[in-house]
């Protein structure tokens, strides 16, 4: 995990799509990100690990976290086993430096990854010595009904997981408040997806405070917890209609979560016993 005094705050690549992951580096670095997360099968350069650290080398930002291939539009990236994926995530996340791999929940019909999904990934972890962050996700939205799309559950504190992500856009799509999710993960709380939601059926990842989850409260109890983890900036630019636009889009999360992750101030009052002894009080 990250030693330093505070969190670092890192672009993942999946947040400048249609454009490249080596487009990610580029913007993440000259915006002033700390890092990046590298979003696996989002186009065929993240999949070569060769080329990201020609990337590292050539940005000089570090890659802080490895999302593995996960996601319905991945299934085939890096073959169709689901723990072949997981071993390459770990030894990509050691050669890149990175310390955490973003893993889903199995999909349901993964009968046979599910069974033994939550005793695996402790393996996975004791085995190669990087954190194996695993996300929440949501229940899929039907008329009248939510489908149970991930097994053992789509909540992961509803399992024993040593690590966990939270992902706000998520939390909104699962209709969980942030803070108190946040609170229920715990000291499992590993890593963030900072991004934004409505409360709408559909997976939105707005730009973190243009939605309904309480972002900024979030990023105010973790800096006075000392959070120590990654905030990773998980957005969707696909629908802005220039290069440009997008920067804005990023510049302005950016600026959100620094104005934000930080430590709230001591109010400090006093009090004067009957004897005439003074004391402090902290509010």
């Amino acid at each position: 995990m990250n030693t330093s005094k505070t969190a670092r705050i890192g672009l993942s690549t999946a947040s400048v799509y249609p454009e490249s992951t080596a487009s990610g580096f580029e913007l993440a670095a000259r915006l002033g990100y700390d890092g990046v997360e590298v979003m696996v099968g989002i186009d065929p350069l993240s999949t070569q690990i060769d080329a990201i650290e020609r990337l590292i080398d050539y940005h000089q930002l570090p890659v802080l976290a490895i999302h593995a291939p996960c996601l319905l539009i991945t299934q085939r990236v890096w073959g169709t086993d689901p723990w072949d994926k997981l071993e390459r995530s770990a030894e990509a996340a050691k050669q890149l430096g990175a310390d955490v791999v973003v893993v889903h929940p199995p999909f349901r019909w993964q009968r046979d990854y599910a069974r033994g999904f939550v005793e695996g990934i402790a393996r996975l972890e004791e085995e190669t010595g990087v954190i194996f962050a695993v996300e929440n996700m949501y229940p899929w939205r039907a008329p009248g009904r939510g489908l149970q799309a991930y097994a053992p559950s789509w909540d992961p504190t509803e399992q024993d997981y040593a690590h966990t992500t939270l992902d706000l856009s998520h939390s909104s799509t699962a209709e969980q408040d942030c803070v108190e999710l946040a609170a229920t993960m715990g000291k499992s709380l590993t890593h963030i997806h900072l991004t934004d939601g409505t409360g709408s059926a559909k997976d939105e990842h707005l730009v973190p405070g243009r939605g309904t989850q309480r972002a900024a409260d979030l990023l105010n109890g973790l800096a006075n917890q000392n959070f120590r983890g990654h905030i990773i900036i998980e957005i969707n630019t696909r629908r802005t209609t220039s290069r440009s636009e997008r920067e804005v889009d990023l510049v302005e999360s950016l600026e959100f979560t620094r104005k934000h992750f930080v430590r709230t101030s001591r109010r400090s009052s006093f009090a004067v016993t009957p004897e005439g002894e003074i004391s402090e009080l902290t509010t």
